[in-house]
């Protein structure tokens, strides 16, 4: 199993996962199937992800005085998540309420609370203490923040993984900082990248454009097709998907993610580390939840020997 050491710079969430055969329309009540509530944030389920393959992972953010707050370190205890770099502040933690429906698709609104409140400092003390292999991060806490914590990471050697999500403007500093970007084929659009209809050869294009634009390696996930790799000045490599049987997509991008980074600290070349990141959110569709549908460690190995024996 891995031994290599990963940073996660992210946010921390609960989610409160409400599942109907149908999603509502504007104004329409409608009565759901079943509810869960769990423990969620992009930041989270990363580290989570990557945690589950034996990895040494911590953990950077900031968690409410709350109960939510209290409930979230005891995950991350549990879940064998270095807590260290976490802090608690004054406020409400952050939630995610969760709509999902009978095809297993789902709609997410967040509500960051506490994770707006990261000090850029943390990150930068985390990545001196802990010379991680990979500092990941994502768009639910400051942008400044994970752009602190990167800097850092580069000028120790380390690789710096950015999932883009929720999409929003980049924050340049944080840009220039980042080795791999990350997006799903929604996030690349709203970044500038336009839209991936399905058509290979103009997808293509459009990936190789925004990656020299933005001066970046990228992996763009595709869903049910799989991704598409590139690192920089190099070619892209399509990665097909496994396929399942999707009950529920939620966390299935942050599995990829958190799989990625335990191939690229272990020294993988970039297109096996996709593959490896596919096959685990693969499985993780075919349970409800986000962490809880995570393969569990011994679930994980198998996934990893199916990848690189």
């Amino acid at each position: 199993m891995p031994h290599s050491s990963i940073l996660v710079v992210g946010s921390t969430m609960i989610d409160l996962i409400a599942y109907a055969e149908r999603l509502p329309g504007d104004g329409e009540t409608l009565v759901g199937t079943r509810f869960q509530m769990g423990f969620g944030g992009k930041g989270a389920n990363q580290a989570v992800a990557a945690a589950r393959f034996g990895a040494s992972v911590a953990m950077v953010n900031t968690v409410g005085d709350d109960t939510y707050g209290a409930e979230s370190l005891a995950n991350f205890a549990a879940q064998g998540v270095d807590t260290t770099y976490v802090r608690r502040v004054p406020g409400s933690s952050g939630v995610a309420p969760i709509w999902v429906d009978g095809k297993g698709m789902n709609r997410i609104i967040i509500v960051p609370g506490a994770n707006l409140q990261v000090p850029a400092a943390l990150g930068v003390e985390a990545v001196g203490a802990l010379s991680p292999a990979v500092v990941v991060g994502q768009f639910e806490i400051p942008q400044a923040v994970t752009a602190a914590a990167f800097g850092a990471a580069q000028a120790a050697g380390a690789v710096t993984v950015l999932n883009p999500a929720p999409a929003a403007d980049l924050d340049a500093g944080l840009l220039a900082a980042t080795d791999w970007l990350v997006p799903n084929e929604h996030e690349f659009a709203l970044i500038g990248g336009g839209v991936l209809d399905g058509d290979v050869a103009a997808e293509d294009t459009a990936i190789t454009a925004l990656a020299n634009r933005l001066g970046v390696s990228l992996v763009v996930t595709l869903g049910e097709r799989g991704a598409a790799v590139l690192p920089r000045a190099g070619t892209i490599t399509r990665v097909p998907a496994v396929p399942v049987t999707a009950l529920d997509t939620t966390g299935a991008g942050d599995a990829f993610v958190g799989a990625f980074a335990i191939g690229l600290a272990e020294g993988w070349d970039a297109v096996d580390a996709a593959r490896l990141g596919a096959a685990f959110a693969a499985d993780s569709v075919t349970r409800p939840g986000t962490q809880s549908s995570f393969a569990d460690h011994a679930g994980a190995a198998a996934i990893l020997a199916s990848i690189r024996g």
